[in-house]
């Protein structure tokens, strides 16, 4: 077991590297068993969620190469069956987009339920199986597996319309429809950068999908996935969760390796609360000296404020003048975190889908716990603006999706560091 140590109160300054993205690597490395013959990925982020979906395709029989840090060949000819590891795949919850490509491929898919963050309600497929069943597969829920098959014959192009933007959905389904026959129409589809780069990497293989980042995509299935060279593109959250820090904990960083209009939902609630934002070609440049201001934040389907970047904007907003509202507009729920903060001094309350944050002078460091990938961020932006020393455990989860944190932020003037503890099950050892 892991666990971060902080002392607060430094700015941040330098630069940072952002890495590929994580949304986009997690559902492109499943993506790789359409393909008929080498798929080299480049800008993988070396995180635990990437790790446990290449160890996946292992144990299916593909062949995985490392060729360097940041790219990885990957071949999926040699997988004969539909059937995932189940151990691993309760672990993460992108392990669902196996469902569309084994499906896609083989017909059928026997998948165990995704695991990955909860918060506090559950996150349910129900869209993708109505997207599955419209192009001709039966799909049962049974004893925490997905058992997708096809009786009546090989899937089929369909006109399917999701009840909600889904960002999960929309990807299973578009790999289901690669290589349906004839035509699959998705409409009211998620348009997230990573929905887009997914379409991106599959037309490169050899795809035929038009549409991504509008509202309607269409898929000409049954062309055959031969192989080629992606980059994914740089990660939307991490970079944002950079700017909120220096946003929270003042200073100047130079955010390197983003694509600026990804960035627009970020960085216009940032430029309202008072920070400066500047734009280069591939770079952004975030200062803030000045007292932050309040402001008001609605979580919403790209190109709206991203609900992966909710917990990171309350915590800046803990320290903010006056009082600030928060809405999520995606989950039902998603403020377990929020204990996390009050421990620290911060004034926030919950209403249902609504967090009301009055500013506070300053937090000050306590022991808490990351509850998931996102809020385990918001955690250590927290860490970096309070007085005094913060520790956090389950810090697992914050491994899930960031690279390097520690020495990232290290390299930009951070007080942090990773330091082993030992489980419960060493300490009775010890005692005894």
């Amino acid at each position: 077991m892991t666990k971060y140590i902080i002392k607060g109160g430094r700015p941040l300054h330098g630069e940072v590297e952002i890495s590929g993205a994580k949304n986009a690597a997690v559902a492109i490395i499943p993506a790789a068993m359409l393909v008929d013959g080498v798929c080299r990925i480049e800008n993988i982020p070396q995180i635990s969620d990437v790790t446990m979906l290449l160890n996946i395709l292992r144990r299916m029989g593909a062949q995985v190469r490392t060729v360097d840090r940041h790219t990885m060949d990957i071949d999926c000819s040699a997988v004969r069956h539909a059937k995932a590891d189940f151990d691993i795949m309760t672990r993460i919850r992108a392990s669902y987009y196996l469902i569309g490509a084994l499906l896609g491929r083989f017909g059928e898919a026997v998948v165990a339920m995704p695991g990955g963050c909860n918060f506090g309600s559950v996150r349910p497929i129900d869209q993708h199986v109505k997207g599955f069943s419209a192009m001709g597969a039966q799909v049962e829920v049974k004893n925490g597996l997905v058992v997708a098959s096809t009786p009546d014959g090989p899937l089929h192009g369909a006109d399917i319309y999701l009840d909600v933007a889904s960002v999960g959905a929309t990807i299973n389904i578009m790999l289901a429809a690669v290589f349906a026959r004839g035509v699959t129409r998705i409409e009211n589809v998620a348009r997230e950068p990573h929905v887009v780069d997914v379409a991106n990497f599959l037309n490169a293989m050899g795809a035929d999908i038009r549409g991504a980042g509008t509202n309607v995509i269409k898929i000409r299935g049954g062309r055959r996935l031969t192989g080629g060279s992606y980059a994914l593109i740089p990660d939307q959250i991490e970079a944002g969760t950079y700017m909120a820090a220096v946003a929270g904990a003042g200073g100047s960083l130079l955010i390197k390796n983003v694509i600026p209009k990804h960035m627009d939902c970020i960085t216009g609630k940032l430029e309202e609360m008072g920070v400066t934002v500047e734009e280069g070609e591939d770079e952004i440049l975030v200062s803030r000296t000045g007292p932050l201001r309040h402001i008001n934040v609605k979580t919403y389907y790209y190109p709206g404020f991203p609900t992966d970047m909710q917990p990171q904007i309350a915590t800046v907003l803990c320290l903010a003048q006056g009082t600030s509202i928060i809405t999520e507009g995606v989950w039902d729920t998603r403020y377990k975190y929020v204990g996390e903060l009050l421990k620290m001094g911060a004034n926030v309350t919950v209403d249902g889908r609504k967090a009301i944050i009055q500013g506070v002078e300053c937090l000050t460091g306590a022991s808490v716990k990351a509850w998931d990938l996102r809020a385990g961020a918001a955690m250590v932006i927290a860490g970096l603006c309070a007085q005094g020393t913060t520790e956090i455990e389950g810090v697992d989860y914050i491994e899930r999706g960031y690279v390097d944190l520690v020495g990232k932020l290290k390299k930009v003037g951070a007080d942090i560091r990773s330091v082993d503890i030992p489980d419960e099950d060493e300490q009775e050892i010890k005692i005894g």
